[in-house]
């Protein structure tokens, strides 16, 4: 979770990330940030995010983008 926060953080550190719950139906995460913590996602964890994962419920919280990675790394 960690490692997580601090990618969000350096993406877009005027954003409260722990308690935020709807970044991506609020409009808070716009498409570039998307792609850019994608990008940062893929490398840091050594996982591959497809189109199909681009959901909204997959970046809405924190905890939705630990559950992606994590089933994305048990794969």
């Amino acid at each position: 979770m960690e490692d997580i926060l601090a990618i969000l953080n350096e993406v877009r550190p005027d954003i409260d990330f722990p308690s935020a719950e709807r970044l991506i139906d609020d409009n808070i995460l716009d498409s570039f940030d998307i792609i850019t913590i994608v990008g940062e996602f893929n490398e840091e964890f050594d996982i591959d995010i497809d189109v199909e994962d681009l959901e909204p419920e997959n970046f809405n919280t924190v905890a939705a983008m630990q559950e992606l990675i994590t089933r994305l790394q048990d794969e």
